[in-house]
């Protein structure tokens, strides 16, 4: 064990934790995780735990290896809605096979390669979320219903926004996880709510997204209700998104911004199954605000990428594509990967849009390339494509477009 395992094993004696849950997920981004009891942490961190993968998404089907659950220290965080005494805390997990072979379609190992990547090529990223769900009514039997929590509008205040509370008890919750939410109110939807992220480099915030989605599940279910994630539950309110804003930095103090958007909108037709994975995720675009056109803008913020200035006064692109099915680990490492490649073949950028095409004269239209509009077409143009094929496994490609 290294100097930080060590003082993880001291801080489990010191603190009464019980019970560890090793954590990952699977192809898809779903996490799992296999609960070991405190004396079985030291073999985790020397030689891992084993777990039968055959039913995870993406490892192996019904004749699958077993796969070896790794915990990285760093990532520690208790769990607070977990009893204090017998505390339970989480770690995600590296994932190899018996003979320490890397799995390939470990998706959050994917994320640290792109980094690499890039580090290499002398550039560096920060990612933030903000991750839109609606709140829905449970029946008296517990069940699940398709009934909004509340008829509130954007950004309205309680009382006709009955989600305040949820939303403080979620953000109070990611804080003692470590975890510092940027901001949060009510979408446009009835029992919709956004909640947002400062940035953190890619791995950190790829974590957090995860860890949040298991937060306002949890914290959801714990007041009654039903935390829904999926892009489009009803066909005339808006849409579910997963925007993600990326900054990037060039060692030498290179203005690269530019030439990553172009490589984003380069490559984004083909990146798109692995951001929109779903059927539902394709009745969302060009519809309430979602992007349906490959475009960009300064100015228009509903084009699909917007190009702002953070705090400190850099640029970023926050695209506004992606919706919570997305696998973000997988969803943060193609966006790297496209803009390096934009970068390093300086891919001239195309004109910005800061008019609403949806308002456009037909013929006009026709002048604007679109995202694929199906997940069949979307299937289609990730299939075969080089860019694709050169950053992503043959075994998560084909999971993706033969679904």
């Amino acid at each position: 064990m290294n100097s930080e395992e060590r003082e993880i094993m001291q801080y489990i004696e010191e603190e009464d934790v019980k019970f560890i849950r090793l954590a990952f997920c699977d192809i898809y981004g779903v996490q799992k995780n296999i609960s070991v009891q405190r004396g079985e942490l030291e073999r985790a961190f020397e030689s891992g735990i084993p777990i039968d993968a055959s039913y995870i998404s993406g490892f192996g089907g019904d004749y699958g290896e077993d796969v070896w659950l790794h915990p990285e220290a760093s990532t520690i965080t208790v769990l607070p809605w977990r009893p204090e005494h017998g505390r339970v805390v989480r770690m995600f997990c590296t994932l190899t096979y018996a003979d320490g072979t890397p799995v390939k379609t470990d998706t959050r190992a994917l994320l640290k390669q792109a980094v690499s990547y890039a580090r290499k090529k002398g550039y560096s990223f920060h990612f933030k979320s903000e991750l839109q769900f609606y709140l829905f009514k449970t029946d008296e039997n517990g069940e699940n219903t398709h009934i909004p929590y509340d008829n509130a509008g954007y950004m309205d205040i309680a009382p006709l926004d009955k989600g305040e509370n949820v939303r403080r008890e979620i953000c109070l919750t990611l804080e003692q996880m470590g975890i510092t939410p940027e901001s949060s109110h009510h979408e446009a939807g009835p029992g919709q709510n956004e909640i947002d992220f400062k940035y953190a480099d890619p791995l950190t915030s790829a974590d957090n997204t995860v860890t949040f989605l298991s937060v306002v599940r949890t914290i959801a279910a714990r007041n009654g209700l039903y935390a829904d994630f999926s892009p489009k539950p009803f066909a005339d309110k808006s849409g579910s998104a997963l925007h993600i804003a990326m900054s990037v930095h060039s060692k030498n103090g290179e203005a690269v911004t530019d030439f990553a958007v172009a490589g984003v909108l380069d490559h984004i037709a083909a990146m798109t199954v692995f951001l929109n994975p779903e059927d539902n995720s394709y009745q969302r675009f060009g519809r309430l605000k979602a992007p349906k056109y490959i475009t960009w803008s300064a100015k228009n913020r509903a084009q699909l990428i917007s190009v702002q200035l953070t705090r400190n006064g850099n640029p970023c692109l926050q695209l506004r594509s992606p919706d919570p099915q997305a696998n973000p680990y997988l969803a943060f490492a193609l966006m790297i990967y496209a803009a390096v490649d934009g970068i390093e073949n300086r891919t001239a950028l195309q004109p910005s849009t800061d008019k609403d095409i949806l308002f456009m004269a037909a013929e006009e239209q026709k002048a604007y390339r679109l995202l694929p509009n199906s997940v069949d077409k979307a299937r289609n143009a990730a299939a075969d494509n080089g860019f694709i094929r050169e950053h992503v496994p043959d075994s998560v490609i084909k999971a993706y477009c033969s679904r």
